[in-house]
């Protein structure tokens, strides 16, 4: 199934990039999107299942697995003078967050979008663990 993640409200930041960084490998990233644009759209691929203790969630090649839960990170680099990324945070935008009825809607329509902002309230990128009101989560994709 599809989920999408939009971005709004980047911190406008020149040289420096935000992306969705690829499972347990910090230098992997899926579409860069330059600190000052105006929106950043990620398209991912996920996996509805069932873990052993019985809670409802999603995997694939972009969600994490750590303390707390299943997370999509946000990875936010500097761009070096070669072309080069070096990241310097990231936000983890958190599965469990999913209100219960949209996740089953958007498992049943195949796909689940993200609304967020990107910018943290001293002006420079959002770092912290995303969940509802920072995150609305509905059904479907644009």
């Amino acid at each position: 199934m599809l989920l999408r993640i939009e971005g709004r409200e980047l911190p406008g930041l020149p040289g420096v990039v935000v992306a969705v960084q690829a499972r347990d490998k910090p230098a992997e990233l899926l579409d860069p999107v330059a600190g000052d644009a105006a929106e950043a759209v990620w398209d991912l691929t996920v996996e509805p299942f069932t873990t052993k203790r019985g809670e409802r969630t999603l995997r694939g090649r972009h969600v994490q697995d750590g303390i707390g839960g299943r997370f999509v990170y946000l990875s936010w680099n500097r761009v070096g003078e070669d072309g080069g990324y070096t990241m310097f945070c990231r936000s983890k935008l958190m599965i469990a967050g999913i209100p219960q009825d949209v996740f089953d809607a958007g498992v049943a329509a195949g796909a689940l979008r993200a609304r967020l902002g990107l910018t943290g309230r001293k002006g420079g990128p959002v770092v912290a663990r995303l969940l509802p009101p920072a995150v609305e989560w509905t059904v479907g994709a644009p």
